[in-house]
């Protein structure tokens, strides 16, 4: 039970009563790759996260653990080189929520990529990221290329790019992430803000205050060292320890539209040119397509962006410009997300000519924070983080612990023997579920997104009750996200156990009242409680349409 929602209180008390090696402020991938890189060393770890885990930036992504071939055109070739070798080993150690996805470039007359830069481009991102023979490009001509995607623009076409990009589920990831390092001891909690640092007599960071925002409590949690890994509020935490000088965040807010696919019928991932020269993704999963992404300054707060008439507006724009024949309007986006980047500012830059490169800062109090970079380079992030901790230990009080362990440490869920086995686990559980009352396709979609923990939720099957009001399925979803994923609320549910509000949002709608009427029951929520918690979904269905 040392992820379950309802010990929050006891692991937030017993987190008041410990010194850690490590304290980590953050919940998104950078926050939960730490806090799993330092644990699997020997450390002792805590992590608090304000909002729910990867409610921030972790779950507004492109969903592309990617190796970013666009940042070859900025000359930044060591980003890619290690990005793109980072994709390979995210995909090993957790082949359920990673999978490699082939994506199609098409190349016009005067676009943003030639035919010979592509082939070069790609062959260089080919070398550079170690890409596997099976997976390296290829170079299409325009009869090929329309063939792989039907829907394509015509006229000016000449060829196209192929090559491998892997699509993740970037909330469970980092979900999967966190669980991992639970798993190997360290303690972890949602919703609990830190709120001021702890300080020794020489100015030194031991610790913060962190509030509970569920309950109101506060509890003093003390480490040796404080990792600031808050993504787009890394700047208010170090406002807070009066160390705000020098290199700052710039954000920048990106948005994705979902359509289903039966108006959007997209047979092939394509990365492809707007009308303004930037690039955006066209992906299908699931029976929708997604488009996106908007990259716009954004001041506003970042707990809340939301999509606006103009970003919508502007991808519809872009798809009626690559895929004119589709004849897609603003009625048929079915929902939408948006997310801020946290990128380190540069003078004079537009929004999308900002590094993506990650920097490590360290304040006079010794605070370390983590800015900028991506997804992909999660794991090795932590690495260089963890890596700093670790020396600063061993100078000041002799401790020494263990290299690196993540390469090769598979994720929660993620130890199905490697990303080749995983085709035979999932049609091994399809015919399992059977047994547990769910149909095979039921055991397929839950081993393909839980991986080898589908056995949990298997299990719990026997504890299900119809007059609960929910299908079988729902009932062990719901339930094993609250007893071993920590989800507090619908909305965790919803948008980041499941991505149902994003890729099924008509199953949010019709199975939302039994949800909140079994996990009110669940946790004893008093009317009022319950009434707010239905409002806070309500809002997020409303805004997945359109923020007015």
């Amino acid at each position: 039970m040392a992820f379950s929602s309802k010990q929050r209180s006891r692991i937030l008390q017993t987190m008041g009563e410990k010194k850690y090696d490590l304290l980590v402020i953050g919940g998104g991938i950078t926050g939960a790759g730490i806090a799993l890189d330092a644990v699997s060393r020997g450390m002792t770890v805590a992590l608090v996260e304000m909002q729910d885990f990867a409610a921030g930036t972790s779950s507004r992504s492109t969903k592309l653990v990617h190796g970013g071939l666009r940042y070859l055109k900025q000359f930044e070739v060591k980003l890619v080189a290690e990005v793109g070798r980072e994709r390979a080993i995210v995909y090993e150690n957790g082949p359920h929520v990673t999978t490699p996805e082939w994506m199609l470039l098409p190349i016009y007359r005067g676009g943003t990529f030639g035919k010979w830069s592509t082939s070069i481009g790609l062959w260089l991102y080919d070398r550079l990221a170690g890409v596997k023979q099976s997976e390296q490009r290829t170079m299409l001509d325009a009869r090929q290329t329309l063939e792989k995607e039907p829907l394509l623009k015509r006229d000016g076409l000449i060829g196209g790019g192929y090559y491998v990009e892997y699509r993740t589920d970037d909330a469970r990831l980092t979900i999967e992430v966190i669980k991992k390092a639970v798993e190997l001891g360290a303690d972890v909690v949602n919703y609990t803000k830190a709120e001021q640092f702890l300080y020794d007599e020489r100015g030194r960071t031991i610790g913060a205050r962190c509030r509970d925002m569920v309950s109101g409590s506060v509890y003093d949690i003390r480490a040796k060292k404080v990792v600031n890994a808050a993504g787009p509020w890394v700047d208010a935490l170090r406002d807070k320890d009066g160390s705000k000088t020098g290199k700052r965040l710039r954000l920048t807010k990106g948005v994705h539209i979902v359509i289903d696919q039966k108006r959007f019928p997209l047979k092939q991932a394509v990365y492809f040119d707007t009308p303004d020269g930037r690039m955006v993704f066209a992906i299908p999963r699931d029976g929708k397509t997604y488009v996106g992404t908007t990259d716009t300054f954004y001041d506003d707060d970042p707990a809340h962006p939301t999509m606006t008439e103009e970003d919508r507006d502007y991808l519809l724009k872009a798809i009626r410009f690559m895929f004119p024949s589709v004849g897609i309007t603003a009625a048929d986006v079915e929902s939408s997300w948006a997310g801020v980047r946290p990128l380190i500012y540069e003078e004079g830059k537009d929004p999308s000519e900002i590094s993506r490169k990650d920097e490590i800062w360290t304040s006079p109090s010794g605070l370390i924070t983590i800015a900028g970079g991506k997804l992909t380079g999660y794991r090795k992030m932590a690495e260089t983080v963890v890596d700093l901790v670790a020396k600063q230990l061993e100078q000041e009080e002799g401790k020494t612990f263990l290299p690196c362990q993540t390469k090769q440490l598979p994720i929660s869920g993620g130890n199905v023997g490697g990303s080749h086995r995983l085709p035979a686990f999932i049609a091994e559980k399809a015919e399992e579920a059977v047994r547990y009352g769910l149909t095979r396709e039921a055991g397929a979609r839950l081993a393909r997104q839980y991986g080898t923990n589908v056995d949990r939720l298997f299990a719990l099957s026997q504890q299900y009750d119809r007059s609960s009001g929910l299908t079988r399925e729902t009932f062990i979803r719901l339930v094993y996200a609250m007893e071993e994923e920590m989800a507090v609320k619908p909305v965790d549910y919803f948008i980041r156990r499941t991505g149902a509000l994003l890729f099924d949002i008509n199953s949010v709608r019709r199975e939302k009242e039994a949800v909140i009427a079994f996990m009110a029951q669940y946790f004893g929520w008093t009317e009022e409680e319950t009434a707010a918690h239905r409002g806070e979904l309500e809002r997020e269905l409303h805004q997945a349409v359109l923020s007015k």
